[in-house]
């Protein structure tokens, strides 16, 4: 099977995403995805007209961000007509799979230049959405309902830490971590290489720096916050008399009254807007056209697991991948798993037994924000810089996703 290369990565800084707030929250969805793949082209010189097709993963699939945006955006970035587009949607998972994807095709034979990622505007999504309609993930089947009833995330996060002994210090710790590696890595400029600025349609910036971290966190300040989900519990969903609450007792009984609620705004992945782009190639296209290839994909995996607890298909999907690629879990050097929420990386690292510096090394989700549809391209590109830093060998990325799902991919330097 043939190598599908990893030729360059790129991303924007991510913005708070509320409208009035953030400094991208008043771009157009198509416009932030063309600034990465504006970038990209102009970084690797890359002529447009032989991009076989752009795949791009976004979740929210609506008015602005809807209409096919991985097309619309290369449109709007100025590429060649001929450089087709396809949208998808995992949920979180969706810029992990918008690689996994190109990279199959890239190894298949079937096309030779492949630009994966994703986008999210947060901020746009949230303005739009329905107030009155709980995002469920059934999307109010009922049948589906009976059989898999599933609740919101950050109810499924405290379930979870209910149920592996998890406890408020530990969750808080994480954070407080995430929020000093984060902090350091912006000093230090680890993220220089990947990110690119974006500007305002006159031409002024917009944003050239992460906007969501709060480095001044501490033990003390986490400490203080107060949890976020008890009073999600008995939020209506249907006229049927379901809440959030009882959709997870309905799978869980024993969880009734008994939820230890310890995830709060320190704690929980950032709402921002964002974007990243990837460029895969095969060799015979990289060689012809001069590219240097960066890393290359050795393996993907997707995971399945529980829809009512939802978070915790990360660790199968990192044992997945581990195995198709032959490595074993001592062989990566930097992991990236996405801090939805402080249980997920929490478990993630408890579950593998992992060296914690091996694991979300330059900070996660909790103090840099989860674009959500961008997040996988994102930490692919984050990995690949960081073995590069260091001088690793071997980057395993995985995510939870909505309906208890996970996508998972591992990548070498080159």
């Amino acid at each position: 099977m043939a190598e599908a290369y990893i030729i360059d990565a790129c991303r924007t800084p991510r913005g708070i995403g509320k409208v009035g707030k953030g400094a991208l929250a008043h771009i157009h969805p198509q416009q932030l995805a063309a600034t990465v793949l504006k970038a990209l082209a102009e970084r690797n010189k890359l002529d447009t007209a032989t991009v076989d097709d752009i795949i791009w993963g976004t979740s929210s699939q609506r008015g602005a961000q809807g209409a096919d945006l991985g097309r619309m955006a290369a449109l709007d970035a100025g590429y060649d007509i001929k450089a087709s587009g396809v949208t998808l949607d995992r949920f979180c998972g969706s810029g992990i799979t918008s690689v996994a994807l190109a990279a199959a095709q890239v190894m298949s034979g079937m096309e030779d230049c492949v630009i994966a990622g994703g986008t999210e505007m947060m901020s746009y999504t949230a303005a739009s959405a329905d107030p009155k309609t709980p995002p469920v993930m059934d999307a109010g089947n009922t049948r589906l309902r009976a059989s898999h009833p599933q609740t919101q995330q950050g109810i499924c996060a405290d379930a979870i830490a209910t149920l592996e002994g998890i406890d408020r210090e530990a969750v808080d710790r994480l954070a407080f971590t995430s929020q000093q590696r984060a902090a350091k890595a912006i000093e230090e400029g680890r993220f220089d290489k990947s990110l690119v600025p974006v500007y305002n349609e006159d031409g002024t910036l917009a944003l050239d720096h992460e906007e969501f971290p709060r480095p001044g966190t501490t033990m003390e300040t986490l400490a203080g916050l107060r949890t976020v989900f008890p009073a999600y519990m008995d939020i209506p969903v249907d006229d049927k008399g379901n809440t959030y609450g009882n959709l997870l007792t309905k799978k869980y009984p024993q969880l009734e009254g008994k939820v230890n609620h310890v995830h709060h705004a320190g704690n929980s992945s950032g709402v921002v807007d964002g974007a990243a782009a990837i460029l895969i190639t095969s060799k015979e296209y990289a060689d012809k056209h001069g590219l240097k290839p960066r890393g290359r994909i050795v393996a993907t995996a997707n995971m399945g697991d529980c829809p009512t607890l939802m978070l915790n298909a990360p660790v199968p999907a990192a044992k997945k991948v581990l195995e198709k690629a032959g490595l074993t879990k001592d062989d990566i050097d930097v992991y990236e798993i996405n801090e939805a929420f402080s249980v997920v990386a929490e478990k993630f690292i408890r579950d593998l037994d992992l060296d914690r510096e091996k694991v979300n090394i330059n900070g996660g989700a909790m103090a840099l924000g989860h674009p959500i549809g961008a997040t996988g391209s994102i930490l692919i590109g984050t990995a690949l810089d960081e073995l590069e830093r260091s001088g690793g060998r071997y980057g395993l990325i995985t995510m939870c996703a909505a309906g208890g799902m996970a996508p998972a991919i591992i990548i070498e330097r080159i």
